[in-house]
């Protein structure tokens, strides 16, 4: 079965890396910018839509407020940014939130960060690959009537591609976000230059339409509120932002300086492209609304279901470059793909992070191993998993699952900036030096800033934002916090049932009085005579066969047969007259441990090795069904015996051949150098 189902593994993730190769998968900075970066990024491209599609709302007059919303979405993000900078410097071996809340704040506060973490991954993965999708549908109808269906093989294409390899998979995605980021940015210049130099009037192609307000007139709190609403979806922009601290181990060294200069570039390019896309947007006269059929008209008539309303985005770009044109075309396609690969943030932290939780036992310890490519395979898989999951409950709804955004990002920014708080306040007692301690200063300073900035924001977020499906997002933290709780705690008592006795006089440390073997018997043949002289070798006290009369013929048959053979070990013979075997066993079984309860058992099983998948079904069943009900029964081993049949001599036959096939060319291209080998294969013979 293994063999089966290598082929397909090698040829989609490649082939297995040993663990010295750990070093050739870290990231230089260049790749680790569109890795760890490509999700605040790329936000740029949906974040202003959802700030317009709010001040909508009250009308196009409230979008004289937009610059204002963007500025203090900038001011935000370069706190955030500047306070993760002292964080990857603090905390340069990962974990990074997760690791200051638990660190500073306790188990409980790392335990909320981290599932709100959790939480955030998930939701990037599944928002990044909706929004492509609907990037992607404006071109292509066939995307738009099975979105879903699309937005799932999406998903499954990077996990392959991360599967691959952290290194692999960033080189890969380096271009598409290079290429996004290349292109805002000629947008911004070619926009500036034709209004600001030339003087060219540019104009979206919704320019014309107006906006029906939900909501007309708003003034005094309901503005404010309104505000807020449309700040909080603008603060989408900032997701992401904690993956790099969260991955400093990724980096190459110095890893510390070589992170935090990633981050300063990030929220340096991230702010730029928001603010220009903001300022451009107001420039042309985009429109949006939220439900942009009864919402939005064009010369004085509701556009109707039939209209399909482009993103911000594509709406500036079609003003400065022109509709059609290769640069327009450009843009949308690499911003199709960098919205598909800004899930790959996720998919580098979430691993991570589930690594960092199973070390610490918060999560199945099988998330802290790497896979055949040195990534965290099992992260990878879970990752899809439940991204996936929520694709299909939502229907790849990029509208709808936005609005689940955001909250754990901001648990998650509070908690850790006020455990820098915190961190500072333990090194400053200890600190001499002057300088150190004005630096010191200055730090914390920023950290308690942006801690108190990110809890107001997180606040605003709850109240604006809970009724329209933030309470999701909420329900999934506490999920995460219980499921963690509980394996902690199982992990603990687990440690606490099998540690060494300090006392050796203890019970556990005493030897069984005797051990019974009992070989299981339900023919005599060859398996069978194997495990017999296996038993006789292991020098138990006593020792016996056993077989269920299941059929009065055949076990007449079998105790002629061993008593004309002359086989020293007793034939004991237990009745079923209802044709079971598996609990006649466990029965005898237990009623030998309750009679010697300080006595071992020890059941001896003759099991078939085959070669093929499909022979496993023909046989070794009852001895499964033995062996699983067993393992809950305190006292008794189970030891199984195998006896290889001719398949399985052919399966190892084959797995020799494929070992030593010579792939075509082989021959002229000449031996493969190995260490050891002086240059040439086992098996290389001089012409």
């Amino acid at each position: 079965m293994s063999k089966l189902t290598d082929v397909p593994k090698r040829l989609l993730i490649g082939r297995a890396l040993p663990s010295d190769k750990l070093g050739e998968t870290l990231l230089p900075k260049r790749i680790a910018l569109p890795v760890f970066a490509s999700d605040p990024l790329s936000s740029v491209a949906y974040a202003p839509g959802e700030v317009l599609l709010i001040l909508s709302l009250a009308g196009a007059s409230a979008y004289h407020f937009s610059p204002w919303i963007a500025l203090a979405v900038v001011v935000l993000m370069a706190t955030v940014v500047t306070s993760y900078r002292q964080t990857v410097h603090a905390y340069p071996n990962g974990g990074g939130t997760y690791e200051v809340a638990k660190a500073n704040l306790g188990p409980r506060a790392g335990r909320t960060v981290a599932s709100a973490l959790l939480v955030d991954y998930v939701l990037t993965v599944a928002v990044s690959v909706s929004a492509g999708i609907e990037n992607l549908g404006s071109a292509i109808p066939f995307v738009v009537e099975h979105k879903t269906l699309c937005a799932i093989v999406a998903i499954a294409l990077l996990s392959v591609m991360n599967l691959r390899g952290v290194r692999e998979s960033g080189t890969l995605f380096a271009i598409p976000t290079y290429v996004f980021v290349g292109g805002v940015f000629l947008m911004l210049i070619w926009g500036g230059v034709r209004g600001l130099i030339l003087g060219e009037s540019m104009a979206a192609p919704t320019a014309e339409f107006e906006i029906k307000p939900e909501h007309p007139g708003l003034a005094g709190f309901a503005l404010v509120f309104l505000l807020l609403r449309a700040f909080s979806s603008g603060c989408a922009a900032l997701t992401g932002v904690e993956a790099i601290s969260n991955g400093v181990p990724a980096f190459r060294r110095p890893k510390s300086r070589n992170a935090a200069t990633t981050l300063a570039l990030m929220g340096l390019l991230a702010a730029t492209m928001f603010c220009g896309i903001i300022a451009l947007a107001r420039e042309t006269g985009v429109r949006m609304a939220e439900y942009p059929a009864k919402d939005l008209y064009e010369n004085g008539v509701p556009v109707g279901p039939d209209y399909v309303q482009q993103p911000v985005i594509t709406q500036v770009a079609a003003a400065v470059f022109g509709d059609g044109t290769f640069l327009f075309v450009l843009l949308a396609v690499a911003t199709a793909l960098v919205l598909f690969l800004a899930a790959n943030t996720a998919f580098n932290g979430f691993p991570l992070l589930g690594s960092i939780l199973a070390r610490d036992s918060y999560l199945p310890r099988q998330l802290h191993t790497r896979g055949d490519r040195l990534a965290f395979s099992n992260g990878i898989i879970l990752l899809a998993g439940a991204a996936a999951l929520l694709v299909v409950v939502y229907g790849a709804d990029s509208t709808r699952l936005i609005q689940l955004y955001i909250v754990g990002v901001f648990v998650s920014f509070t908690l850790s900036q006020i455990g820098m708080v915190r961190h500072w306040n333990k090194v400053l007692p200890t600190e001499e030096d002057p300088r150190k301690r004005v630096h010191i200063h200055r730090v914390r300073s920023i950290n308690a800033f942006g801690a108190v900035i990110t809890c107001l924001v997180l606040i605003v977020v709850l109240v604006t934002k809970f009724s329209h499906g933030a309470w999701v997002a909420v329900l999934g933290m506490v999920l995460f916090y219980a499921v963690m709780t509980s394996i902690h705690r199982h992990y603990d008592k687990v440690a606490e049932e099998i540690a060494a006795p300090a006392d050796d006089r203890e019970d556990e440390t005493l030897r069984p009085s005797r051990m019974h073997s009992i070989v299981l018997v339900s023919k005599l043949h060859r398996p069978t005579l194997r495990a017999l002289a296996y038993a006789k070798l292991m020098r138990a006290d006593s020792l016996e066969a056993l077989t269920v009369n299941v059929d009065a013929e055949d076990t007449r048959a079998l105790r002629e047969e061993w008593e004309r053979r002359g086989i020293e070990v007793p034939l004991k013979i237990i009745n079923s007259p209802y044709r079971e075997i598996t609990r006649p066993v466990i029965e005898y079984v237990k009623r030998l441990r309750k009679e010697h309860p300080r006595d071992v058992v020890s059941l001896i099983i003759p099991e078939y090795v085959v070669g093929h998948w499909y022979e496993h079904l023909l046989h070794n069943q009852s001895a499964l069904r033995l062996k699983g009900r067993l393992h809950f029964t305190p006292g008794v081993m189970v030891t199984s015996v195998p006896y290889q049949l001719e398949s399985s001599e052919a399966a190892k036959l084959r797995a020799r051949r494929r070992a030593n096939w010579s792939a075509p060319g082989d021959v002229r291209r000449g031996p493969v150098e190995k260490k050891g080998t002086g240059g040439r294969r086992e098996g290389d013979r001089r012409p």
